[in-house]
């Protein structure tokens, strides 16, 4: 080969050298704006979500005056002294911490005579998604509460709350998992099996969601006692506490 080629051949390969380098910087440059971005948008999503499970107003309007509520589970008396309703979503994890924190003593009350709790769960965080895991575990919640009695729609909504995904888990139970914890609680699985995987029970959280938006909730949990929102608290431990405390 004479000089002259292995010089354009030196400069070809340093060109496809540079060449290629440069398709390396670009490819880390976008992975790099790609990640920031991601994480941007993860950070973004958390806030809205953080801040509508938490985003919630004193003016809310739900009545609270007997256990037949249509979208809600009871416990304790008509004639309880205090009454109590709970707004909730089964996948907000604000709900659950305060389950955890309050669902013995407040059941122990509720046993005195002392408070009539209501929880009532609808949609905040499924958007409306028939296959979200809002929707789907409150379909599954009235589906029972149809099907069998209070004290088992109760022990389903507890196991709901004990079995809450993360909220952002990468997937969710299934529906056939719901049936599952229902028939854990005591439901006739022939009762309530098929209408569970089938979700069938999305026209009532339709319907509970739209009347938790006209009553005013803007936010999970939302507590009302007495007919008022409940505030007195920091955290969801702090508001177990209080709350007990006031109906004690």
């Amino acid at each position: 080969m004479s000089k002259k080629n292995r010089d354009t051949d030196r400069a070809a390969r340093a060109a496809a050298a540079l060449a290629a380098q440069e398709r390396e910087e670009r490819r880390r440059r976008n992975l790099m704006i790609g990640g920031v971005v991601g994480v941007i948008l993860v950070i973004v999503l958390a806030g809205f979500f953080v801040q509508r499970a938490l985003d919630t107003t004193t003016d809310v309007n739900a009545d609270a005056s007997s256990s037949t509520s249509q979208f809600g589970v009871t416990i304790g008396p008509d004639d309880a002294p205090n009454k109590i309703v709970i707004y909730e979503d089964f996948l907000c994890p604000y709900c659950g911490q305060l389950e955890a924190a309050s669902r013995n003593d407040l059941a122990e009350l509720a046993d005195a005579g002392k408070v009539q709790v209501e929880y009532r769960p609808f949609d905040l965080l499924g958007g409306g998604d028939a296959s979200s895991y809002s929707v789907r575990s409150a379909s599954a919640f009235s589906i029972v509460k149809d099907k069998s009695t209070p004290e088992i729609t109760k022990k389903f909504h507890d196991l709901l709350f004990e079995n809450q995904p993360e909220e952002t888990a990468s997937s969710f139970p299934k529906s056939s998992e719901l049936a599952d914890l229902a028939v854990e609680a005591g439901a006739d699985e022939s009762a309530v099996r098929s209408a569970i995987e089938a979700d069938q029970g999305v026209a009532w959280v339709t319907k509970a969601t739209k009347a938790a938006d006209d009553a005013g909730v803007q936010g999970t949990p939302t507590v009302l006692l007495n007919g008022k929102v409940f505030t007195d608290y920091t955290d969801m431990k702090d508001l177990a506490a209080n709350l007990v405390d006031k109906v004690s």
